[in-house]
């Protein structure tokens, strides 16, 4: 398909039918224009485009085909003000406007196959529920003739507690599964696109041939049906209090993207400005039950189950911040790696935990961002990472003399600096994500 313009452009010049208002007189230099354009497949685009006509000279029908070759460098006039469009085209005429034809064709040819090889081809996507359970029935008998009206709700029941997946396979699909895990008022949404209106991490392992199946964990998103609302202190004032507590600066602070909403750490990779805060702010979303391990560890352990049987591959487990708690609990069986991005914790060590994750040979790597070891001391956060980072560290290093893979990854010292704890939405996202990727081709079979 390359050059398929110039190919079409070429023949048609050998022949007299590039010209295809052929007359008994020569054609004018605005039938020898018309026709160029026509054979570039360009007429549609020339007939729905407003360019603009520098030439007093030129008008009718011929006027929209001169503006866009003049807009285009196809021709540049007799002089500034004078196309002449009805004089009979010479041959050297017409061999200038060939080749600069024939130039805008190899540019919309070169054009058209870089944009097919950046294209993603999905083979196949949707979305599933995973897990959950069904409440008993409301005591009584159901009555259909009042249904809804029925505000005794007898006999009724509810599917609650299951973890919902999008999921995308594609077309060239050669590298193991992922499925993505968010973290604490965060949904799979912070996978798929940045603050900045940016692609996500989904579409960068796509288009490296992995699946990607993107969970909102059980409570939470478009998985938030459960039977009772949260009473949990990080969500809500009291335990008999219905009123979430809000949150964008404590939030946004802990996460070490500056000292509140009006500022930001100086080297930060977080997008700038107010659009881009406004749509991180707006990502956010709380439990609509408390947070229950047990529970989320369940829907998980049938959504990696439910990613097997449709793939037939284990997969890479990619975790952010409250998540990664979940996945270090999840059945190994189904599990190829653990990708922990600033997990909250790590495993004790010669806990179960510690020890069915050794004991399945599961690699893992575990990333941190920067304002860690340099984060301001007064910020109650920065001790908080700087144990966690502490602990990581730890643990890796017992992991390791006990016969596992297990790497801590600080992103400063790699020389990627100015991330905070959501490395995977900043400016340089795609670089994190290209480490990542070359750790799995290193490290996961």
């Amino acid at each position: 398909m390359k050059k398929k313009l110039l190919s079409i452009i070429t023949a048609a010049a050998l022949t007299a039918s590039f010209i295809p208002c052929v007359t008994a007189a020569a054609p004018t230099r605005a039938d020898a224009l018309i026709s160029i354009i026509q054979t570039i497949g360009k007429e549609t685009e020339v007939l729905n485009t407003a360019a603009e006509n520098p030439f007093d000279d030129v008008s009718g029908d011929a006027e929209k085909y001169v503006a866009y070759a003049y807009q285009n460098g196809i021709v540049s006039g007799v002089d500034a003000n004078t196309f002449e469009p009805n004089r009979e085209v010479t041959a050297e005429e017409y061999s200038i406007m060939l080749e600069r034809a024939k130039s805008l064709a190899a540019s919309i040819d070169d054009s058209a196959d870089e944009q097919n090889e950046n294209a993603l081809s999905i083979a196949e996507q949707g979305i599933f529920s995973s897990g959950g359970t069904v409440t008993e029935p409301v005591e009584g008998e159901f009555d259909s003739t009042t249904n809804w009206l029925d505000f005794t709700r007898a006999g009724n029941t509810a599917h609650v507690d299951h973890a919902n997946v999008l999921y995308q396979i594609p077309e060239d699909e050669i590298e193991l599964p992922m499925v993505f895990l968010h973290g604490y008022g965060q949904s799979r949404m912070g996978w798929m696109t940045t603050p900045d209106g940016r692609e996500g991490w989904s579409n960068f392992f796509l288009k490296a041939g992995h699946s990607v199946f993107l969970v909102d964990q059980p409570r939470r998103g478009e998985a938030g049906n459960t039977a009772s609302m949260t009473t949990d202190a990080i969500d809500t004032w009291s335990e008999d209090s219905k009123d979430y507590m809000p949150g964008d600066q404590a939030w946004y602070t802990h996460f070490r993207i500056g000292r509140g909403t009006s500022d930001r750490y100086e080297g930060s990779q977080f997008p700038d400005g107010e659009d881009a805060l406004d749509q991180f702010l707006r990502q956010m979303t709380l439990n609509t039950g408390s947070f229950d391990t047990e529970v989320i560890v369940a829907a998980m352990d049938e959504v990696m189950k439910d990613v097997r049987e449709k793939t037939g591959q284990k997969s890479i487990y990619v975790t952010h911040s409250q998540g990664g708690a979940i996945g270090w609990n999840v059945d190994t069986e189904n599990v190829a790696a653990i990708v922990a991005i600033e997990p909250g914790g790590t495993p004790e060590i010669g806990s179960e935990q510690y020890n069915n994750l050794l004991a399945a040979d599961i690699p893992i790597v575990i990333y941190f961002g920067d304002y860690i070891d340099n984060g301001p001391e007064d910020i109650v956060s920065t001790s908080f990472w700087k144990g966690v980072k502490d602990a990581a560290n730890k643990f890796a290093q017992s992991y390791n003399a006990d016969g596992g893979n297990c790497t801590v990854v600080s992103l400063p010292d790699i020389g990627i600096t100015g991330n905070s704890h959501f490395m995977f939405q900043e400016l340089n996202s795609d670089e994190i994500a290209a480490h990542v990727e070359n750790w799995i081709d290193e490290n996961v079979n």
